[in-house]
């Protein structure tokens, strides 16, 4: 197959028209109901300062319910906004509109706000105590107050505090949408076509062809640099970790992965656990399935771009959008009818984005909602394109919003979201469900494998890939208290934690047109937020591996899990299944029953086909 061959493919899929409708937020840009809902935001913030600043003592309840009530509104500002700058980037009345709202709204916060979580830690122990006994609102709201309390010491004084929030709009967020801007504008030159974002690492990831991957990987490298992306985005980052290095210092926490531990509710312990774990096991398990990829590919040595690849006689072909929500509404509903009847909720309500366009910025996700009235929401963003792993990144968007609109009917608007590292327990439990319900419906030990060897590199990808991701952001956090760093410093960590993951040169992969590819990885702009994915993969799979224990109970189990949101941490979301995530072993039998055992059955198949 030709370069441009291949770079003229557009994948049809039926998916072109399926486009949110967010109409019934607000009109357009223009709606005065948008202007009037910021201005009556502002004002429900005024109150709040001026009715329970130095009353919390007394009146906790209500001013949760007012705290409620304002978060649900600004939602609804923030999440209308959000998805209008995600799917026209470059709109710069969006973006204005969007920094209004947010300069306007962070004013208020540190103006009239800022009081409440000094106050709350301040307050001695007896009275909590009579607040949370004696106010069910108080009550309900426990998990989340006891963590403000125990957190507190992290706390700076109030008005370096106010300082912070009132600056917050013009810091390092304002650099990260930056570079959604730029990511949106950028082009790469394959064949006779000029690509965006998705459509080049659509073709990395799944052309037939291994020379077509090659020259495609070749070209997006060379296009980072050329368009200065790379210089961009290493720039971004050198004031991101700046900016988060000083405040960490401030705030007295132990690591630069300390504040996102406390944040996801976990122990600086249990994460480096999970980290060495995933080095040594997950990594001795990713070369292995590399290995039998190299075999099946007839290759001595892998290329970069070959990491991705299908087997030689897997199907290839453009899955529909319709088979697409076929399989995973019959996978979902296979499992539990309630999963079925959310995700159908979010398709016929309008509540997904599907195909790549002009203006739309890559990659995937759910924005889950509690809106005015409580209403629980979840808006889906993909760039579909009828691949398989395109298949599973729907499965895996559905199980966020099925997650936020149940933690949402449940706990409210203050509590229903997870902390990053648990809130992916959702969203990877629904691609295992689909995996599973596809697994036992191959027709031949060829399919089977194809599957196999498809979760295999999903799971590494999830897994030891996520936890490279995080290894290299702990390089480059410890590096750049030395000063600022150089993109070819950042070629340099990320090429020497490759290595440390995958092999040296020659080992099992070359690595040509890989030096730079950090630069397109955008969480690296919302500090140690990857390894949330290999805590939940894992996590997961624990649950997986006991599911047949609990028989028919599992199902309201596993949903009262959802169900709780932010309201309970790893340990205790865990313990109804006999399971410990601050174990060591957790993390060990969550590789050895997944990926572990997908690769002995490939092998074994592989075996059969003369290939070992």
């Amino acid at each position: 197959m030709s370069e441009t061959s291949a770079a003229e493919q557009t994948p049809s899929t039926g998916a072109e028209e399926v486009r949110w409708d967010l109409s019934d937020l607000y009109a357009d840009l223009d709606d005065p109901q948008l202007d009037a809902d910021l201005d009556q935001l502002i004002s429900m913030a005024e109150a709040f300062g001026k009715n329970f600043e130095g009353t919390l003592s007394t009146a906790l309840g209500d001013a949760l319910e007012a705290q409620a009530a304002m978060t649900c509104l600004a939602d609804k500002l923030m999440v209308y906004l959000f998805l209008r700058r995600s799917t026209d980037a470059t709109n710069p009345k969006i973006q204005q509109k969007l920094g209004i709202v947010f300069e306007r709204w962070s004013q208020a916060e540190a103006n009239h706000l800022n009081f409440f979580d000094h106050e709350l830690v301040a307050m001695d122990e007896t009275t909590y105590k009579s607040l949370v006994d004696g106010d069910e609102r108080v009550g309900r709201h426990a998990p989340m107050l006891d963590n403000v309390r125990l957190n507190g010491k992290y706390l700076l004084e109030e008005n370096v505090e106010r300082a912070l929030t009132l600056r917050g709009p013009f810091g390092p967020s304002e650099w990260s949408d930056y570079i959604d801007e730029w990511e949106a504008e950028l082009r790469f030159d394959f064949g006779d076509k000029s690509m965006l974002l998705p459509e080049i690492l659509h073709v990395i990831s799944n052309d037939p062809d291994g020379d077509v991957r090659d020259g495609a990987l070749a070209a997006f490298s060379q296009g980072l640099t050329s368009q200065k992306f790379d210089r961009l985005m290493a720039r971004t980052l050198n004031v991101v970790i700046g900016a988060k290095g000083v405040e960490d210092a401030e705030r007295g926490y132990a690591s630069p992965m300390s504040a996102r531990n406390l944040g996801n509710k976990i122990d600086d312990a249990t994460v480096e656990a999970l980290h060495e774990v995933v080095a040594e096991t997950g990594a001795k398990h990713a070369r292995r399935y590399y290995d039998l990829l190299r075999k099946h590919l007839k290759r001595d040595t892998l290329r970069w771009s070959d990491r991705n690849a299908k087997l030689p006689f897997a199907d290839t072909r453009v899955v529909p959008w319709e088979e697409c929500m076929d399989t995973v509404l019959s996978a979902y509903g296979s499992f539990s009818p309630k999963l079925r009847e959310l995700v159908s909720t979010m398709v016929s309500s309008k509540w997904v984005d599907a195909p790549p366009y002009e203006g739309k910025t890559g990659g995937a996700f759910n924005y889950a909602v509690c809106l005015p009235g409580q209403e629980a929401r979840a808006y889906n963003f993909l760039n579909y394109l009828g691949s398989t792993r395109d298949v599973m990144t729907v499965a895996h968007e559905a199980g966020h919003g099925v997650h936020g609109m149940l933690a949402a009917n449940a706990q409210g608007p203050l509590m229903f979201r997870a902390p990053m590292a648990y809130a992916e327990t959702a969203s990877i439990f629904g691609e295992m469900t689909t995996f599973k319900y596809l697994l036992d419906r191959a027709e031949s030990d060829e399919q089977r494998l194809v599957m196999l060897m498809d979760k295999c590199s999903d799971h590494i990808n999830t897994v030891v890939r996520q936890i490279s991701f995080s290894n290299f952001e702990r390089r480059i956090h410890d590096a750049r208290k030395q000063g600022k760093l150089t993109v070819e410093d950042y070629n340099g960590h990320w090429m020497d934690v490759t290595k440390a993951f995958y092999g040296e040169p020659g080992d099992l992969f070359t690595y040509d047109h890989t030096q730079n590819l950090w630069s397109y990885v955008s969480h690296f702009l919302r500090p140690f937020y990857v390894y949330a994915y290999a805590f939940g993969e894992l996590f997961t799979q624990s649950l997986f591996a006991v599911q047949e224990r609990f028989g028919d109970d599992f199902e309201p189990m596993y949903l009262d899990l959802l169900k709780a949101g932010g309201s309970k941490d790893a340990v205790a979301l865990m313990k109804p299944f006999g399971l410990d995530p601050r174990e060591r072993s957790f993390w060990q039998d969550g590789i050895e029953g997944s990926v572990a055992k997908w690769l002995d059955e490939a092998e074994a198949i592989s075996k059969s086909m003369g290939v070992e």
